[in-house]
Parts: structure tokens; C-alpha cells; sequence
């Protein structure tokens, strides 16, 4: 591999690594505490409320409907509200960070679903209060199906980091189209393809383990 794809592919998955990271956390801030209400307000749910439940629902699956790239080029007025900027790897964090919230909202509310109702009608039969049910009742064991669930968040960001690159975001997808598309080099776009496949095969084998390891801790007695 000569030194300038070296040091190209470096500096594009320090920029996707970047992009990735930051907006998994803001996403996740966000998602986590909307797929929480999403269940807990359902009908005859521990804070049922299911006028809440619908608007949220609705303004999840609002935000899903968009396209990345629209999503994304609709959203830079508010990227360069908040960073100064609509071009840069800081700049597309805010659009993939609102953009993917919702996807995880739901995947957290299908996570929480899976508990066992009858566990919180335990828990609220012995007068455990709302937040104790979901703080140590829902989360808990829900915790592998939400990692794995943040997994396929993360390998689905990066692929919307690969279409923000498009439009000036930079990182790996930038990187593909600027470089090895538009310039013809086969070398850059093959090397970029293979990274992009070696960090995707790393999140997927880091959130399996993790999960694997916590579902085994749990189960140690079987």
C-alpha cells in the first residue's frame, strides 16, 4: 500500500471513528430516554398516558421518514447554528446524531418490550414506584437485547457517515467518492470498501461479545 493511501485511509477512520463515537453518544442520550416513554406510556403501562405515546410516536416516525442525505441537508442551518459550520466531521455530527435518535428510540422501545410484564406486575405489586421499575426492572433485563440493538445503531451510522461524506462531511465515505471515484483510484476505493468492512465486522463482534458475556454472568447458575 503506498504512504498517501496510508495516510489518507488514517485520517478518513479518524474522522469516521469521530463522527461515529460522537453522535452514538448524543443519539443514544437522546434515543434512550424516548424509547423509555415510548413504553412506559402505553396503555395500562407504569405511567400510561397513551395521548403522549401517540404524538411521540408520530414524531418519531416523522423524523424516520426522512432520507439520510435529505435529513442530513436539511438539518445544516442548524449545524452551523450550533458549530459555526456546514462542512467538517464536527458539522455532521448534529444531522446523524437528530437523524439516528429515533432509529434507536425504537429500538430500545422493541428491547423493553421484550421484558416479561409479569416481572413489573411483581415489582408494582410490592410498590415499587415508576422509576424504580424501570431503572431496575425494564433496563436490566433488557441489557443484552439493548446492546445489541446499540450495535446495529452504530453499524447503521456508519453507514450514514459514508453519505454524509458526500456532501462534505469527510471520513471514509468522503474519502471513497473524493478520491477513489472521482479520480479513478482503484487502490483508494478498494482499501476504503475493506476498512469500512473491518470497523463494521468490529462493532458487530465487540457488541456480541459484550452481550454474550452479560447473558452469561446472568445465567452462570444454568
Amino acid at each position: 500500500m503506498n504512504d498517501d493511501v496510508l495516510e489518507l485511509l488514517l485520517t478518513g477512520l479518524g474522522e469516521t471513528v469521530y463522527m461515529v463515537t460522537l453522535s452514538t453518544l448524543i443519539a443514544f442520550a437522546i434515543g434512550l430516554p424516548l424509547g423509555i416513554i415510548l413504553v412506559a406510556t402505553e396503555k395500562g403501562n407504569v405511567l400510561e398516558a397513551p395521548k403522549i405515546n401517540k404524538a411521540l410516536g408520530t414524531i418519531i416516525n416523522i423524523v424516520r421518514s426522512f432520507p439520510t442525505i435529505i435529513l442530513i441537508v436539511v438539518l445544516l442551518p442548524l449545524a452551523r447554528f450550533i458549530v459555526g459550520t456546514t462542512l467538517g466531521a464536527t458539522a455532521a455530527v448534529v444531522p446523524l446524531a437528530i437523524g439516528a435518535a429515533p432509529f434507536i428510540a425504537r429500538i430500545i422501545e422493541n428491547c423493553l418490550k421484550e421484558v416479561s410484564f409479569g416481572k413489573i406486575e411483581a415489582a408494582t405489586a410490592i410498590g415499587a414506584n415508576p422509576l424504580t421499575i424501570i431503572t431496575k426492572v425494564l433496563i436490566p433485563e433488557a441489557l443484552p437485547s439493548l446492546i445489541r440493538g446499540l450495535t446495529i445503531a452504530v453499524v447503521g451510522i456508519i453507514g450514514m457517515t459514508a453519505v454524509a461524506g458526500a456532501i462534505g462531511a469527510g471520513g471514509l465515505g468522503s474519502l471513497a467518492i473524493r478520491f477513489g471515484y472521482m479520480r479513478y483510484r482503484d487502490d483508494i476505493m478498494i482499501a476504503t470498501v475493506i476498512t469500512l468492512i473491518i470497523l463494521v465486522q468490529g462493532v458487530q463482534f465487540g457488541g456480541d461479545f459484550l452481550a454474550n458475556y452479560i447473558n452469561g454472568k446472568r445465567y452462570k447458575f444454568d
